[in-house]
């Protein structure tokens, strides 16, 4: 087997692996750094969906490759610490503010707008009223909206910095297995049968690496727990609906808490004047959103999210989440589209039912249909409820010829057995990113990659 020896290996080339990567440079300069990536250079990533439609690529594009999943995204740097995660579960409060803005900083670094979206304070106060009035929770943030055009070239300069200062790049390259011995990590096997060694090897493989890190974890005796499984639809609507929340919030974060069932309920990933898209997971298409910094929709789109944790001796929450989506892949062909006064009536939606909406669909090629056969009863009663109280913020959101498309499913990856820098029990082994179960936004997964970067230099510096 050839064998080849590093400093230090990271795992993942989305935003917690490229921040730790740089993060290891600055502090060590001229090490030799290893990233491995087992999809493309960002210039190459390609998605065949966005003209046409999935063809189930063996490696997905906007899943895997430079700048992982938020490549793709909406390019929104959430400067909240109450979103965006559980670093603050490790690392502490006062610590995780700083980490925020030190992720920020370097976003801002590398081309990251400057300009902030929140809210004037006598703004914020009636909104936060009027959200309580309505039975929901508003989380005010500070918003820096890179966007899905710009993300690209900002993820770009990152990578070039990084080969300028020495580190080694490998995209189309996967690690099969991290490689330990007598509770210390000593390197990584790559699928093409070499060996990468070294003593410091952090594992940053992004949503889609979830189960192979989960895996290793397994062979490697670290404890994992699952987090929750989000399902639920993205809402379509024509965007002067929702100005009275985008004109001062951007992204309006709300929650509450069903009164059937008690499940929390939440808006996630709102998009002014953009567009609906989809991912995939696998053999899964999954719908998602995206806004831009140069072009605008006339629509607004955002996603409302049920939250289910699952107890003994349930242990599949991304099974049970998958099996939703690929039902809905089966009816539909891919996505499924409904307007939300079909599902009141308890009927499917027909082309000519979706052409008579004020909302032109922004996915023309999701399948009218009926989501009722898709989600379960407790799903839709909690999203129909939001929906009503949402209506009180924001009159048109609850209106017959809103869109719903489905199904949107959010994976949080099991988390590790980490410690407060994020370092495995085994040690020079640390788990960060989306892929750990640490973080679920470009913010917190960047500053993930700081506290294992830190935390690898004193254990360099240790030996």
């Amino acid at each position: 087997m050839t064998e080849q020896r590093y400093d230090a290996i990271v795992v993942g080339a989305g935003p917690a692996g490229i921040f730790a990567a740089i993060e290891l440079i600055r502090l060590r300069p001229g090490s030799r750094i290893l990233i491995v990536e087992r999809g493309k250079p960002i210039e190459k990533r390609a998605c065949p969906a966005r003209q046409t439609h999935c063809v189930s690529c063996p490696t997905c594009a906007i899943m895997t490759g430079w700048g992982g999943a938020g490549a793709f995204s909406d390019g929104k740097l959430t400067l909240s610490t109450e979103v965006g995660g559980w670093l603050g579960d490790f690392v502490g409060p006062a610590r995780l503010e700083e980490l925020v803005d030190d992720s920020d900083r370097l976003w801002l670094e590398f081309g990251a707008t400057t300009e902030v979206h929140a809210p004037e304070p006598a703004e914020e106060e009636r909104l936060v009223r009027a959200a309580t009035l309505a039975g929901m929770r508003l989380v005010p943030m500070r918003i820096r909206h890179i966007g899905s055009d710009r993300s690209p070239a900002v993820l770009g300069a990152m990578h070039d910095y990084l080969s300028g200062a020495g580190v080694e790049v490998r995209t189309g390259t996967a690690a099969e297995s991290i490689l330990a011995e007598a509770g210390r990590v000593t390197g990584v096997r790559l699928a093409d049968g070499t060996a990468a060694l070294s003593g410091i090897v952090i594992a940053a493989p992004g949503r889609d690496g979830a189960d192979w890190l989960s895996g290793q974890a397994r062979d490697l005796g670290i404890g994992l727990v699952n987090n929750a499984v989000d399902i639920g639809v993205r809402v379509e609507v024509p965007a002067p609906v929702m100005e009275p929340l985008t004109d001062h919030l951007y992204e309006a974060k709300l929650i509450r808490y069903s009164h059937a069932f008690g499940d929390q309920v939440r808006t996630f990933c709102m998009n002014p004047y953009g567009e609906v898209t989809t991912e995939s997971y696998g053999d899964i298409i999954t719908v998602n959103g995206h806004s831009y910094a140069d072009t605008k929709t006339d629509n607004t789109n955002f996603a409302v999210l049920v939250s289910q944790s699952f107890t003994h001796p349930f242990q599949e929450p991304i099974t049970y989440g998958t099996s939703i989506a690929r039902l809905a892949n089966l009816l539909g062909e891919g996505i499924l589209v409904q307007r939300l006064g079909d599902l009141r009536a308890g009927r499917r939606s027909t082309a000519k039912r979706i052409a008579s909406s004020v909302v032109v669909p922004s996915l023309p090629s999701a399948t009218p249909g009926d989501l009722s056969f898709v989600l379960p009863y407790r799903h839709l009663a909690n999203i129909l409820e939001f929906l009503e109280a949402m209506d009180e913020l924001a009159p048109g959101v609850a209106d017959d010829g809103t869109l719903l498309y489905g199904i949107e499913v959010k994976f949080y990856s099991s988390r590790l057995e980490l410690g407060p820098d994020l370092q495995t029990p085994v040690r020079g082994l640390f788990a960060i990113g989306d892929g750990a179960g640490v973080t679920r936004g470009l913010i917190q997964s960047g500053a993930s990659g700081l506290v294992a970067a830190r935390a690898a230099h004193a254990v360099l510096d240790a030996e």
